[in-house]
């Protein structure tokens, strides 16, 4: 497991002064692969999946999210989105355990930005169970409830499968993007072929190589 920061310090060093590229017409191979074993989506209709592979203490993850944010807003109806805490520190993985929670009280969508704000901008080192459990009852969420979530069959049962979806869809770093259950690509992707001007540069791109590809699965609807 690697995270970008430093894969972007390289490219941005190495291109500082180069012109970003357009990725409005990514190719395989370059601005993005095509998993080896298309993986079954949970969208219905015309709508395309796309499903975000993160890390809560990551800070790329972190300065993505504003942006991913937006995007996905400006895709409007045409998308449905999923997202997977990978398992940075293993099985247990401490983080992904309390998005799971959240998942399952319904509260990602109120405390997934709090989140980050607490991690990167407060500080708190949230890579212990205990921790976890003691901001979220500070933040809002019951204590009892969140402990029957977070020690709760179901979570824990999806806990254990995480390292076989990130095989599944042979994602090795944070943060990166699924599209449709048949494309992949990532910042570390595209930043290995552009020359982006700075990380929101990489970003805006990377995005772009989204865009692309969903038009692209939505062709095929």
């Amino acid at each position: 497991m690697r995270f970008l920061d430093l894969a972007v310090a390289s490219v941005l060093l190495l291109a500082s002064t180069a012109a970003l590229a357009s990725p409005a017409n990514p190719q395989n191979g370059v601005d993005y692969v095509t998993l080896a074993q298309p993986q079954p989506v949970q969208a219905s209709g015309k709508k395309v999946e796309v499903i975000e592979f993160f890390v809560y203490h990551c800070p790329v993850c972190n300065a993505l999210e504003p942006r991913l944010e937006n995007w996905i807003r400006q895709q409007g109806d045409r998308i449905s989105v999923r997202r997977v805490h990978f398992p940075y520190t293993g099985p247990n993985d401490p983080e992904a355990h309390l998005y799971l929670t959240l998942e399952a009280l319904g509260k990602v969508d109120q405390m997934h930005a709090k989140i980050f704000k607490a991690v990167h901008v407060d500080r708190i080192r949230l890579n212990k169970d205990e921790a976890i459990i003691d901001w979220a009852a500070k933040n809002g969420i019951d204590r009892a409830t969140f402990l029957n979530a977070w020690n709760s069959f179901g979570v824990n049962t999806k806990l254990r499968q995480l390292a076989k979806i990130t095989a599944a869809y042979g994602i090795d770093s944070a943060p990166a993007l699924v599209i449709d259950g048949r494309y992949m690509t990532s910042p570390a992707t595209v930043g290995a072929k552009f020359a982006p001007r700075d990380r929101a540069a990489l970003f805006d791109a990377t995005l772009q190589v989204a865009t692309a590809l969903v038009d692209k699965a939505a062709q095929s609807k």
